[in-house]
């Protein structure tokens, strides 16, 4: 990720909801599918402390929707 000059370092609590975050997108992706129920999963655990951040969003963009893109993975909405 790239460094921002405005941004702090994540809090312990941030970073433990960031790293769970990822925990749960590469369990989800595991199978080389993301399905619309591991989604909402994703999307609870991003907005559970009431906030989205740059990181949460990143860690998004990087995990699933670059991995999409590059046919790494795919969406399952059936």
């Amino acid at each position: 990720m790239e460094e921002r000059w405005n941004e702090s370092a994540p809090s312990i609590e941030d970073a433990k909801h960031l790293e769970r975050l990822r925990s749960v997108i590469e369990q989800a992706i595991a199978d080389g599918k993301v399905t619309a129920q591991e989604m909402q999963t994703i999307k609870a655990i991003i907005w559970a402390n009431g906030k989205v951040s740059v990181e949460e969003l990143e860690l998004v963009r990087e995990l699933i929707h670059e991995k999409v893109a590059n046919g790494e993975i795919v969406y399952d909405w059936t």
